[in-house]
C-alpha cells in the first residue's frame, strides 16, 4: 500500500475575493484586523495536511533563508512540493515580468546551467532537511508536443534529475502522442501529473492511471469552466467546490493507484474561499484518513460537512 499525501496548492491566500483569512485561518487578537499573523499560517496549515504545494516559487526564486524557515515550521515528517521557477516553463509570462519587453513566440525558455543552479540553490534547506517530495514542472497550455519541444522537455528532466519529478502537460498534443511522452518521461523516472480541469477542444486527454511504481502526482483545479477563461479575478477560477460525489470518485483512483505506486501526492487547486481545504480534508476523509485540526467557526459555517468528518474537535494536530 503506497503512502497517501493529501494537500492544497498553497497555503496563504491573504487578499481578493478569495482570500482564506477569516476563513480557514481563524480571528486572532495579535493579528491585524484581528486575523492570524501571516508569519503563523503554515503551522497553522501543518497541524491539518502532511504536505502543502508550493506555488510562490513560480513566480520568484525562494530565498534560501525563507525555505529554511519554511522547514523549521513544520513538523520532521511535513513534505513540501515544489513548483518550479516560471522562467523554465512559461517564458513569456517570465520575460514580461522582468520588463523585458514580452516573450516573442518561441515556447522555448531561455535557460542555462546557470538558471538551474540558482534554482537549486533556493531550494537546498528543504532537501537538506529531508523535506522536498517533489518538484513541479508545469507547463501551460501553449506548450504543445513538437520535436524541439519534446527536445527541451529531455533537457530539462537529464538537469534536475536528482529530484523526484511531475510534469504536468496541459495541451491535447501531448496525449495524442502518449507513447512517445509516456517514452521520455518513465526513460527519466518522471511522473505524468494527472489533472482534473475544465475540459476544452484543445484540453489534454488523461486516464489517472500511474506511468510510474514511485510516484503518482494528481492536482485538482475545479470544474469552473465558465469562468476559466473568462473573469473579473484570477480567484474565480478556482470558485469550485467538488461535490460528495466527485470526492468519492477520486478517493476510489487513490484507492486503486496506491495499490501500485509508492507514494501518491494530490494537491486541490481550487482555492477560491478555503474551498480547496474543505475538499482535501474530505478526500482525506474518504480514504480512511483521519481529518485533523482545529477549524474556525466561519470555515464550519461555510462546508457544514466539516463538522461531521473532523477527527479531534480541536487543539490536537496531525502529528501528535
Amino acid at each position: 500500500m503506497g503512502e497517501v499525501r493529501i494537500g492544497t496548492s498553497g497555503w496563504s491566500y491573504p487578499s481578493g475575493p478569495g482570500a482564506w483569512n477569516g476563513v480557514f485561518y481563524p480571528a486572532r487578537r495579535s493579528g491585524p484586523a484581528g486575523r492570524l499573523p501571516k508569519a503563523d499560517e503554515l503551522s497553522y496549515y501543518a497541524e491539518h495536511f502532511d504536505t502543502v504545494e508550493v506555488n510562490s516559487s513560480f513566480y520568484r526564486l525562494p530565498d534560501p533563508a525563507v525555505t529554511k524557515k519554511w522547514g523549521a515550521q513544520t513538523p520532521s515528517s511535513f513534505d513540501f512540493c515544489l513548483k518550479l521557477f516560471q522562467k523554465f516553463t512559461h517564458p513569456g509570462m517570465y520575460l514580461k515580468g522582468a520588463e523585458t519587453g514580452g516573450g516573442g513566440e518561441s515556447p522555448i525558455p531561455a535557460v542555462t546551467s546557470v538558471d538551474v543552479d540558482a534554482f537549486r540553490r533556493s531550494i537546498d534547506p528543504l532537501c537538506s532537511a529531508g523535506k522536498l517530495g517533489a518538484l513541479l514542472v508545469q507547463f501551460p497550455p501553449s506548450f504543445r508536443h513538437a520535436d524541439d519541444t519534446l527536445e527541451y522537455l529531455a533537457w530539462l528532466l537529464r538537469a534536475f534529475s536528482d529530484y523526484a519529478v511531475a510534469v504536468e502537460l496541459r495541451h491535447r498534443s501531448w496525449s495524442d502522442q502518449q507513447q512517445a511522452v509516456l517514452a521520455l518521461l518513465d526513460a527519466h523516472q518522471a511522473a505524468w501529473v494527472q489533472i482534473d480541469e475544465p475540459k476544452f477542444r484543445f484540453s489534454i486527454q488523461q486516464n489517472h492511471l500511474p506511468n510510474l511504481g514511485s510516484l503518482f502526482y494528481m492536482r485538482l483545479h475545479g470544474r469552473n469552466a465558465e469562468k476559466w477563461w473568462t473573469h473579473d479575478h484570477p480567484d474565480e477560477r478556482y470558485n469550485y467546490l467538488y461535490s460528495p460525489a466527485e470526492i468519492d470518485g477520486f478517493a476510489d483512483t487513490v484507492t486503486r493507484v496506491r495499490q501500485l505506486v509508492q507514494k501518491i501526492y494530490v494537491f486541490m487547486n481550487n482555492h477560491f474561499a478555503g474551498k480547496a481545504v474543505a475538499n482535501a480534508a474530505a478526500l482525506r476523509h474518504a480514504i480512511g484518513q483521519p481529518v485533523p485540526g482545529e477549524y474556525a467557526d466561519e470555515m464550519l459555517d461555510r462546508y457544514p460537512f466539516l463538522r461531521r468528518i473532523a477527527s479531534r474537535a480541536g487543539g490536537d494536530t496531525l502529528f501528535d
